[in-house]
């Protein structure tokens, strides 16, 4: 099946125009074919073909892009490997995905005891010594293998075909109007399926530009910002934290962006306004799964966000309110999200009863609770997992973190449920000031009382200078809970 995000199913108009670049080097669509071409050689050399594996453990850098492509121009899949991952973290991806060779930046990098190809010995130009047929790459083969962050056990790999990426880019790239003109400034880890689709490939199948930072720093993303005029970019709540954090005096011409994502994690309502207030373009909010190839709903483009939100269905996908007897519920009615779309995953590596559970019934399972309007706006109300049965009832934290948010000081909320002899579970709760902000745990109490019925008030409130976060920069619940639990003396009263 054609897949447009493909270069050498690019028309040849595009040639000449800027394709992507990094801090290194700037790459033309033709002068990136070509490049993919070269290292499609050498993987081909390598035994590397239809059905392969490719494992790539690298930082942002074009090099990931072109060996990602190089993969699929060979047939083979690619798994991308965070490239901060210990030896025994890379190790058990590369080969639980069954990688048969390894890109990464040489040395003693983690290679999983498979062929490896170190980045500065990717080959930049084809020698032509070994013509390479196009692929026969129907839908239905794999293209991704992107491994969940492994907060409930052993990190799962997702498997995403082609025709998943392919609907989602057609989704987002539809929902977002991306066109040739647009320029992607991406500044989150390629080992994410947000950054490669959302990002990259939306950009690429429109014929657009895209600019790609190694890593995040908020003066040096506000200054490339300013330089490299991009239209739009994704980031994680974190990140929008971050720049709104920083001192007031520090300026930079964002006139150029004309739209900004935010996903991965909730954002409170005063997080994403305060950006829109300081930095001038809109902030849309979207919510989806690695499992459904990143993206399910989104803001529309040109509506009004409405505050506690994540939008509605992205094109192509169907997005319902499931009871636990799987019928579908009305508007207004609260219940576990469930997704359809030709962006849902084929299903997960090896995992038999994973995909039974996941997958029953037709329908992609979140394991989120939401709630849909009238209109079709999805309202998040929290991971069923992360629910707190305190004497019974239900509490969800995000309804807590939504309070401790509406103090101008906490830049970052999160509460978990802690062991309790009586009750079974209490809330506690961890936060994080903005820069040179102080934050009162007292006060915080004070503020939950006020706003929440009893039950729901933390029963403790700590101030932490950052929580933790997982590798694509959620907040990372269960090293919050572990902590908890292993302190009995911070569980409060």
């Amino acid at each position: 099946m054609p897949q447009s995000y493909l270069p050498w199913r690019r028309p040849a108009a595009l040639d000449a125009r800027p394709c992507v670049g990094d801090e290194q080097q700037e790459l033309s669509y033709a002068e990136f074919g070509a490049r993919v071409e070269a290292v499609a050689e050498q993987f081909a050399e390598a035994g590397v073909g239809l059905g392969s594996v490719v494992a790539i453990m690298l930082p942002n850098r074009v090099e990931l892009l072109i060996s990602l492509m190089a993969a699929w121009r060979v047939g083979a899949a690619a798994t991308p490997v965070n490239p901060v991952f210990t030896a025994a973290e890379a190790d058990y991806q590369i080969a639980d995905s069954g990688a048969v060779l390894v890109v990464n930046s040489g040395a003693a990098a983690p290679d999983g005891g498979r062929p490896a190809i170190a980045v500065d010995d990717l080959r930049r130009t084809p020698t032509g010594r070994r013509a390479i047929p196009l692929p026969v790459t129907a839908g239905g083969d794999a293209a991704l293998l992107i491994y969940t962050s492994g907060s409930t056990g052993r990190p799962k790999g997702v498997i995403l075909d082609h025709a998943n990426v392919a609907a989602m880019v057609r989704s987002i790239s539809a929902h977002l109007e991306v066109t040739e003109a647009d320029h992607c400034l991406l500044v989150l880890p390629l080992f994410h399926v947000n950054a490669i689709c959302v990002s990259f490939l939306s950009t690429m199948r429109a014929g657009g530009r895209l600019s790609v930072l190694g890593r995040f720093h908020p003066k040096d993303f506000l200054a490339a910002v300013e330089r490299l005029r991009p239209t739009y970019f994704s980031a994680v709540p974190t990140i929008y934290a971050h720049l709104v954090g920083l001192p007031a005096e520090l300026t930079a011409d964002t006139s150029s962006v004309r739209v900004a994502i935010c996903g991965a994690a909730p954002a409170s309502e005063e997080l994403l306004s305060a950006v829109e207030k300081r930095f001038g373009f809109p902030v849309i909010e979207g919510y989806g799964l690695t499992e459904g190839s990143c993206a399910s709903t989104s803001t529309p483009l040109h509506a009004p966000r409405r505050p506690g939100t994540v939008g509605v269905a992205l094109p192509g996908q169907r997005v319902e309110i499931m009871a636990p007897d799987g019928t579908l519920l009305p508007p207004g009615e609260r219940g576990e999200i469930v997704i359809q779309g030709d962006n849902v995953m084929r299903g997960y590596l090896g995992r038999p009863e994973a995909n039974a559970e996941t997958l029953r019934g037709g329908w992609l399972h979140t394991g989120d609770v939401g709630i849909l309007d009238e209109d079709g706006y999805l309202r998040i109300v929290d991971r069923i997992k992360d629910m707190i049965i305190r004497g019974g009832e239900n509490l969800y934290p995000k309804e807590i973190e939504a309070v401790l948010h509406q103090h101008p000081a906490v830049q970052e909320a999160a509460v978990v449920g802690a062991p309790h002899a009586v009750y079974g579970e209490v809330p506690v709760a961890y936060v994080a000031p903005y820069p040179e902000q102080a934050l009162d745990a007292a006060e915080l109490r004070e503020l939950c009382a006020e706003r929440l019925t009893k039950v729901k008030n933390p029963v403790a409130v700590h101030v932490l200078d950052a929580l933790p976060k997982n590798a694509v920069g959620k907040l990372d619940k269960p090293a919050l809970r572990a902590r908890v639990a292993a302190d009995p003396t911070s569980q409060g009263a």
